[in-house]
Formats: structure tokens, C-alpha cells, sequence
């Protein structure tokens, strides 16, 4: 599956747009990870714990996204986006989403 943030695909022609592709997924905080961004907080610096966290949360939202263009039938996603939203306190959604495409 190619992947790509921009409109086209260089080198390649679209030949049919097949839909929105979107994955997403909802993680929350531990109380772990809570404890030590708490330390962080006080002492200054990156909050390890949750670039970890929500890397691996778009992983798994693009994962999912790519698993979407698949079941429509699509060769490529151009277009990517990711986005962040709260759900509830201490808890976020990730979305993936793009434009399906076939390539000739």
C-alpha cells in the first residue's frame, strides 16, 4: 500500500477515487505514566512516557487506516492526515484518514 501525504503519487496517475480511508483509536493515561510525567512536570524536560504513547498510537491508527483503503480496494492513500481530539479527561483519540485511491 502506498502511503502519502501529498495529492498525488510521483511517477504514478490516479485513476479512480474510492473514498475516505480512517483509522482510529482511543488510549488513555496509566497511572504509571501519570506518576513519571508528574516528575517530569516538576523537573522540566520531554515527558518520555507520552511521546511513546501517542507514537504508538498513530502507528496504530495508520495501521488501521491502511486496513480500511484495503477493504475498499485501493492501491494507494494519498492525502494523509492525522488528527487529535479528547474524549474525556486524560483520554484521546488519534484519527488517520485520507483519500482511497486506484492507480492505473
Amino acid at each position: 500500500m502506498i502511503t502519502t501525504t501529498t495529492e498525488t503519487i510521483p511517477g504514478r496517475e490516479i485513476a479512480e477515487t474510492l473514498g475516505i480511508a480512517r483509522g482510529s483509536t482511543v488510549r488513555a493515561r496509566n497511572i504509571g505514566r501519570d506518576f513519571l510525567a508528574g516528575l517530569k512536570n516538576i523537573v522540566g524536560g520531554e515527558i518520555e512516557e507520552y511521546t511513546h504513547l501517542l507514537a504508538d498510537s498513530r502507528e496504530q491508527a495508520l495501521h488501521r487506516m491502511i486496513d480500511d483503503a484495503e477493504d475498499l480496494g485501493a492501491d494507494a492513500v494519498v492525502n494523509i492526515r492525522f488528527q487529535t481530539s479528547a474524549v474525556m479527561q486524560g483520554c484521546s483519540e488519534i484519527l488517520a484518514y485520507g483519500t482511497a485511491v486506484k492507480l492505473k
